[in-house]
């Protein structure tokens, strides 16, 4: 695996790669991101991972600061999975200037669910990934699940914009007891590991209610948000929406998906199940 850390020097070992499939990061690798890795490798002739932590999708007081960076670690478990090249631009590399040119996505996908608790947070997602297009100009590219509105903002904008990129989706990979792997799951104590499976175990029943024919949603929301805070959990959110476009479904809608957000002690976890 060939490490670059300027874009001068990825554009100049990319020139005749072939068909190329970015896997953009922000580091310390879990076993999601390494799923998304081996699945690039299906689809291209060269794997190209990227790694910066993105100071344009937090907002102020979030954990920024303290993100954790684990560059060596991190190339160790790329290469070992494939990865051809490995783009670690530092925050001067990719933002000589301040970057007042952004993307801007609409207000009816940007501002809901995670875009209503963290403001911006879309804008800052898609203008550091149309960057990454800009520098790696891949043909393909995967984005987790997990993130599932971020990755319906970023298919929106390919197409919207025609950018000749293949935007694939990665299933959300999970540890044995049903916990999403998340690289925030690092913050939790012991005694909040243990509790934070239950997120999973509460959208379950929501889907499972849903297939059965319930068809009071909001009900299923609030009753959702209850069982949390009755085991200790802050809720933003726990919302029923279209796949398509995750806005709200009307009792003839297919095609859905729960959606959470939750803190956990400090720790903020999000979450989803297609229905």
């Amino acid at each position: 695996m060939l490490i670059h850390h300027t874009i001068a020097e990825t554009r100049a070992a990319l020139a005749n790669a072939g068909r190329i499939v970015l896997v953009p990061t922000m580091g310390n690798l879990h076993d999601g991101h390494i799923a998304l890795v081996r699945q690039a490798r299906k689809h291209g002739d060269c794997v190209v991972a990227s790694i910066f932590v993105n100071r344009l999708q937090f907002r102020p007081g979030e954990d920024f600061e303290k993100y954790p960076r684990t560059l060596e670690a991190d190339c160790e478990r790329l290469r070992t999975a494939g990865v051809n090249h490995l783009f670690a631009p530092d925050e001067n590399e990719l933002y000589p200037v301040p970057q007042r040119y952004v993307i801007e996505p609409p207000p009816e996908h940007a501002n809901i669910l995670e875009g209503e608790f963290r403001p911006g947070h879309f804008r800052g997602v898609a203008t550091v990934v149309m960057k990454l297009f800009s520098v790696v100009q891949p043909q393909a590219a995967l984005f987790g699940k997990k993130d599932y509105q971020q990755f319906m903002v970023l298919s929106d904008m390919v197409r919207e914009f025609g950018v000749p990129i293949e935007v694939i989706p990665g299933e959300t990979i999970r540890a044995d007891d049903g916990l999403a792997l998340s690289s925030r799951n690092g913050y939790l104590s012991e005694q909040e590991r243990a509790e934070a499976p239950n997120l999973f175990r509460v959208l379950s029943n929501v889907v499972d209610a849903v297939r059965k024919g319930n068809k009071d949603y909001y009900a299923l929301e609030q009753g959702a948000v209850s069982e949390l805070q009755a085991r200790g959990w802050t809720p933003d959110y726990v919302a029923l929406r279209k796949k398509v476009d995750l806005q709200l479904p009307s009792a003839h809608d297919s095609g859905l998906v729960v959606l959470a957000a939750a803190r956990l002690g400090s720790t903020r976890l999000i979450d989803n199940l297609e229905v």
